[in-house]
């Protein structure tokens, strides 16, 4: 491989899980290619053969680069001298510390999807692990991947909010509003299974992303959480509503709520954040703008397209060109290439990929759905986030 500088080959990666008829499988597959910086090489896209085989046929992997066990293809990826560079795990929840660890003992770098794991415990594991082994382990965080999210992190640590008071975040859909895990519904099925799951239901699924960009974008960890969890659809084995009160660094207060229960809503992920000199607001499904509002009221409409530098170079299209979701993905793929292959040189990571999501964001992620479960289960009370 040449330097980081020259023209390099596309890295090779390989992929756990998202087999045929996968959704975020196929999203993190379009995301991998659009940057032309990864190419496919290797999967055990699922634990049954015949799936396993005839999903490796449709993305055109090789007979022999298409596994059934995840712990032989760590294996044997490791001993080719074609081996993958990184892993992307993109399996239901229970299954990320244990594909992730195999893949970190074989010293394969790792892109894993969110959450990092069931546990506080076992996402612990694998940051140590990570460490021991001096591998790269990234999580798909993917909001973070918008040019104004971006954006909106960078005019808060530039002051432009002043000193921060307030944080409010939501995430609210309404797919599982029916009791759909009984009709077969695949994704809906291991989702509500506490089994697969773990026992954070919405919070695990979307409340951990509502999480992870207010921290993302303000810089703030919660240092103690008063919640509560709620199952609205009867028969339902894990929660599908959240709502709590955080308590941030520095005095700063916040209020989450997800609902996987709210009907009309579609994926409405929405962040305000107010400091004594002005507030910003940024909706996921208008991704292009940001809000930026003044002591006093005047209002200023920031667009993608119309950024300083510092942002720019996380942009593909001109203004007037919508950029969404697939792109938001495409920009962590993009940075995990710059990330690794600076360290394949011995070269610093360059800036524009320094705001990646690392494992040590997925630890903070597991230990606020921790507390949490704590406090829901202890009737709502002020719950610190253990090693915030």
């Amino acid at each position: 491989m040449s330097g980081i500088l020259g023209t390099p080959r596309r890295l090779r990666l390989g992929m756990v899980g998202g087999g045929a008829g996968a959704f975020i499988g196929n999203v993190h597959r379009i995301a991998a290619r659009l940057d032309d910086e990864w190419e496919l090489v290797a999967g055990a896209l699922s634990a049954d053969a015949e799936r396993a085989r005839s999903s490796a046929a449709l993305l055109r992997l090789d007979a022999d680069r298409s596994y059934t066990d995840y712990a032989e293809m760590a294996r044997r990826e490791a001993g080719r001298t074609d081996g993958i560079d990184a892993v992307a795990i993109v399996t239901p929840n229970h299954l990320h510390a244990p594909v992730a660890m195999a893949f970190l003992d074989a010293g394969i770098d790792v892109i894993c999807d969110k959450p990092l794991a069931l546990t506080l415990a076992e996402g612990r594991s694998l940051a140590a692990a990570a460490r021991a082994n001096g591998r790269f382990f990234a999580v798909t965080y993917n909001y973070s991947g918008y040019p104004m999210v971006r954006r909106a992190r960078a005019l808060v640590r530039a002051g432009r909010l002043g000193a921060l008071r307030a944080i409010q975040v939501e995430y609210a859909q309404d797919w599982l509003s029916a009791p759909i895990e009984t009709t077969g519904q695949k994704q809906a099925a291991w989702r509500t299974d506490p089994a697969l799951a773990g026992n954070a239901g919405c919070l695990g699924d979307i409340g951990t992303h509502a999480y992870h960009l207010a921290c993302f974008v303000t810089g703030l960890t919660a240092r103690a959480v008063c919640a509560e969890l709620s199952t609205l659809v009867p028969g339902r084995q894990i929660d599908d509503h959240v709502q709590a009160m955080l308590r941030f660094d520095h005095g700063v207060r916040g209020t989450l709520w997800a609902s996987q229960v709210a009907s009309g809503a579609a994926n409405g992920l929405r962040l305000r954040v107010h400091g004594d000199r002005a507030s910003l607001e940024f909706d996921q499904q208008r991704p292009d703008e940001l809000l930026l509002r003044d002591q006093g009221g005047d209002e200023t409409r920031l667009r993608r397209g119309r950024t300083p530098a510092g942002v720019t170079e996380h942009l593909r299209l001109p203004g007037g060109h919508p950029e969404g979701f697939i792109e938001a993905f495409a920009q962590l793929y993009r940075d995990a290439a710059l990330v690794i292959r600076a360290r394949h040189a011995g070269q610093a990571v360059p800036a524009e990929a320094a705001d990646l999501s690392m494992v040590a964001d997925g630890v903070q992620g597991l230990a606020f759905v921790a507390a949490v479960l704590r406090s829901a289960a202890e009737g709502g009370g002020w719950t610190e986030v253990e090693g915030a």
